[in-house]
């Protein structure tokens, strides 16, 4: 209804006779040619919007999409799920290689009559270095018996003190195995590097 008002007014506005083109102003100057009056203008009457519709959607439409996602996700769960290689654990191929054997140098008799000799002294310098040690803590451990039992006759709190171990005794310090000692004043270069890193995604 609103919009038949406002064409109505429109078409009025429109017929009205427009006045002459050159308008004199108060000081006597003549103003552009370009001026219009203000019953000339012509207005569009305001377009009421409407929300869309929606379509409509056929149930059994819906229902055939929704069996044949359950289908996909039914096939997807048979499916075992891939696991991201570690490529630490995989031997290269080039190491699989049979024919590639280093063989073992043949030495004659005498390097090996002496590689034996060596191997025999060898195990003798150690046996007798074990018995030696073996012999040193026995006796440390007598005179220590010993010293105690003297202890615990001259006073019982100083037997029960030096039984106590000391934590003083023997510091501690421990940080963990390096290859090699660190270098005091080293300074790293900047070097570069291509990353080969492999991105796997699931």
């Amino acid at each position: 209804m609103a919009a038949a008002v406002f064409r109505c007014i429109g078409r009025i506005l429109v017929r009205q006779k427009a006045p002459t083109g050159v308008v004199s102003t108060e000081k006597g100057g003549v103003s552009s040619p370009w001026f219009t009056a203000m019953m000339t203008l012509r207005t569009s009457a305001p377009l009421s919007a409407e929300p869309k519709k929606k379509k409509k959607v056929d149930p059994r439409r819906e229902l055939m999409m929704r069996e044949r996602l359950k289908k996909k996700l039914k096939k997807l769960e048979r499916v075992p799920p891939e696991f991201i290689p570690i490529e630490d654990f995989v031997t290269p191929a080039k190491c699989l290689d049979e024919t590639r054997v280093r063989s073992a140098p043949r030495l004659s008799f005498d390097e090996s009559e002496s590689r034996a000799r060596l191997l025999k002294e060898w195990g003798r310098y150690k046996h007798e270095q074990h018995l030696a040690e073996m012999q040193a803590i026995e006796l440390a451990l007598e005179s220590q018996k010993e010293a105690l039992d003297e202890l615990k006759a001259e006073s019982e709190e100083l037997y029960q003190a030096a039984l106590k171990p000391d934590p003083l005794l023997f510091p501690f310090s421990h940080e963990g195995p390096v290859y090699t000692p660190p270098k005091t004043n080293y300074e790293a270069p900047d070097g570069k590097y291509t990353d080969v890193t492999k991105v796997y995604t699931q």
